[in-house]
């Protein structure tokens, strides 16, 4: 293993494409990433050559034997059939979050690559930020009484980005993360067409009966923000604990995960407690979207 390259292709080049490539052409020296060897990347547009890196068609990229490896970065509504069919090709795959916009779609994809003995990593960005970090720390070992999370930040395009239970699946990923498992007692969502707002509210109970709200909000000109506030029996948490810049850009602790895990690194114990939190918060995103979809209940 410790001389092993493992060939990579970037599959889309918005915004996490281009760190994705940038990243992959500057390894962090000594870090497992010096592993993966970009051989080329994969667009809808036409660019020819991205610094060295140049453009394969689809056709190549699941066909190359040397490629062994796809970082599938292109939009949320197309992730799922972008990771079968190179699991199909018999390719580790790393996918941004969500990997898919359906549980049972997620399910499958996992199992699929389990069967053919292939890594399938979902990037969570959202837990190796220094800001979450510390949070981490700082709620660990307190007993929560309820507390709220609340997202705000610009409008997406929801035909590409799927249902905000599983675009906004980084704040599901937090509260999981934090508090443990998680039950949805109700889901409602509030568009407003002609404003292009929209406001989902999701209502949880932890395992200790206690509980936890998550607002995702999103309209014009909404600024990029989390709020919190979690009240403990020692006290309510309202601000983020100050947190340092870290040295290493997230897309790069994440690229050096997914290649120690290639290269066998992580332990069966990590691995599986990733699977269970990944698949949950799917599961729960599911769950919130079924609730928001119902038909109003008519009062009389």
């Amino acid at each position: 293993q410790i001389n092993k390259m493992f060939g990579t292709v970037v599959v889309g080049v918005g915004i996490a494409g281009l760190a994705r490539i940038r990243d992959l052409m500057n390894p962090m020296p000594s870090s497992p990433s010096e592993h993966l060897k970009l051989l080329g990347f994969v667009s809808r547009r036409s660019f020819g050559n991205i610094n060295e890196a140049k453009q394969i068609s689809l056709e190549d990229a699941l066909r190359n034997k040397e490629i062994h490896a796809a970082f599938i970065s292109t939009e949320n509504r197309s992730h799922e059939e972008t990771i079968r069919m190179f699991l199909e090709a018999g390719k580790h795959v790393l996918v941004e979050y969500p990997m898919a916009l359906s549980a049972k779609a997620a399910h499958e994809l996992w199992e699929m690559a389990e069967q053919k003995g292939k890594v399938l990593h979902v990037e969570h960005i959202e837990l190796l930020t220094e800001e979450y970090k510390q949070l981490k720390k700082e709620v660990a070992g307190k007993d929560l009484v309820k507390g709220t999370l609340h997202f705000t930040g610009s409008v997406l395009d929801e035909n590409k980005t799927g249902f905000p239970a599983f675009s906004g699946i980084a704040r599901l990923t937090w509260l999981i993360d934090l508090f443990g498992d998680l039950t949805v007692t109700s889901a409602t969502r509030e568009k407003q067409k002609d404003k292009n707002y929209s406001r989902m509210t999701v209502h949880f109970q932890t395992a200790n009966k206690k509980p936890l709200t998550w607002i995702e909000e999103r309209g014009p000109g909404m600024r990029r923000e989390k709020k919190i506030n979690f009240c403990f029996t020692s006290g309510c948490l309202e601000n983020f604990p100050q947190a340092p810049r870290s040295a290493v850009g997230l897309f790069m602790q994440d690229q050096n995960l997914f290649a120690k895990k290639l290269l066998g690194q992580v332990s069966k114990e990590e691995l599986a407690a990733e699977k269970w939190r990944i698949l949950r918060c799917l599961d729960l995103a599911e769950v919130i979207q079924q609730h928001c979809e119902q038909p109003e209940k008519i009062c009389s």
